[in-house]
């Protein structure tokens, strides 16, 4: 069977910390909202850009029910029954890395990235942050990777309630060359599964004229 390895990237975004003040158990107020980042150092406190939460409900799985920020690595594995790796309908086995956004984390990256077959890169785009980001990104775990422009896939991510456009949404090259797909788990969830079946599909292909032009040079 076929197997292959996707890394699901991006940058965290900072939280907002609610302060309340507790002066007995008849007296509890509410006293502000900070972001960390503008008290104490800039990593302290992230959340992903829902990054987990989409590889969650993209993998069908259900491991977790409170959000915790991914810390190093999670790893995912599942099968997706519309993604075969032949015409005789052959399964295919996928493993996608769940890593975590926190420059923190950076020096595991090259481990991380080793033998990956493709990479998903989930983005806030109503966060200019992530929009900055987005070339490291992909410099980072795509070019220097030698993976081919095919293998990357972009998800501009919408939470509920964010009321984005779509439309407004314009990258730079070399970004602009990529696929770019938007997701919104509360208004169609279906929109993104269907592009991420295409997206694994793409993958597969890659993958299998890989393994042929290996066994090809074995041959010969």
């Amino acid at each position: 069977m076929l197997k292959a390895k996707i890394l699901f990237v991006g940058p965290s975004e900072p939280c907002v910390l609610i302060l309340w003040v507790y002066e007995g158990p008849d007296n509890l107020h509410f006293a502000g909202a900070i972001r960390p980042e503008e008290h104490m150092e800039r990593n302290a406190f992230n959340l992903e850009s829902g990054k987990t939460v989409l590889a969650n409900f993209l993998t069908e799985s259900s491991d977790i029910t409170e959000y915790n920020p991914t810390q190093g690595v999670r790893i995912l594995e599942f099968e997706n029954p519309h993604v075969t790796s032949n015409n005789k309908g052959a399964g295919c086995e996928f493993e996608l890395w769940d890593c975590g956004g926190d420059p923190k984390f950076e020096s595991c990256w090259p481990a991380l990235m080793k033998d990956a077959h493709g990479v998903v890169v989930v983005f806030n785009a109503d966060m200019p942050s992530h929009l900055k980001e987005l070339e490291m990104w992909y410099s980072c775990f795509v070019q220097q990777q030698l993976l081919q422009d095919t293998q990357c896939l972009l998800i501009a991510h919408h939470k509920p309630g964010s009321g984005s456009d779509r439309g407004s949404l314009s990258l730079p090259p070399p970004l602009n060359r990529l696929r770019l797909v938007h997701s919104n788990l509360e208004d169609d969830p279906e929109e993104i599964r269907l592009e991420f079946i295409k997206y694994l599909k793409s993958v597969v292909s890659s993958v299998s004229e890989s393994r042929d032009r290996e066994e090809m040079s074995i041959m010969t």
